[in-house]
């Protein structure tokens, strides 16, 4: 990693549990710039069992959200391994809501387009009340579990806390 290799700055739209400064700083120690943006032809659905939302695209919809700004190539591997293998990671443009202006940005999509557990809509302010302090917990968790040599994957670490906070059956 010499200092000779120019690594890429990248934005990041985010529109979940990483709208939550608490939980991005957790997972990449620091609360990066960011700016508030619109999705345009997506929708933000709730899932069943999961206290954490997906994007699909919909036409004629929109998901509000912000992006983060100056996102580095190892934090980029942070996120992708925190949304794991529920989501895959697509370039999107989204327009910003103070400007206007468009800008390509980083985003994750929800993998199973035909998911039957998506529904409805989802709500950052409930999950602020009900779900943000038992989420940023978990999300310490996994980035205890990160910095270990076999570090689980996040839904692993997600549904383990879940079911010992909760004793719920997935």
């Amino acid at each position: 990693m010499g200092s000779a290799s120019v690594s890429q700055l990248h934005n990041v739209f985010v529109y979940g549990s990483l709208l939550a400064d608490d939980v991005v700083g957790v997972l990449l120690k620091r609360i990066p710039h960011s700016t508030p943006a619109t999705l345009n032809g997506y929708h933000r659905f709730s899932i069943r069992e999961r206290v954490y939302p997906a994007i699909l695209p919909v036409d004629n919809k929109t998901v509000t959200g912000k992006v983060l700004l100056g996102i580095t190539d190892s934090e980029l591997d942070v996120l992708d391994t925190f949304e794991d293998v529920e989501y895959k990671r697509s370039t999107v443009e989204v327009s910003l809501m103070d400007s206007s202006a468009k800008l390509q940005a980083h985003t994750y999509v929800w993998s199973n387009t035909n998911d039957p557990n998506l529904y409805g809509d989802w709500d950052l302010e409930e999950w602020k009340q009900a779900h943000m302090k038992d989420f940023v917990k978990m999300t310490v968790g996994f980035v205890e579990e990160l910095e270990l040599p076999e570090s689980k994957p996040r839904v692993a670490t997600y549904e383990s806390f879940y079911k010992l906070e909760d004793g719920e059956k997935a």
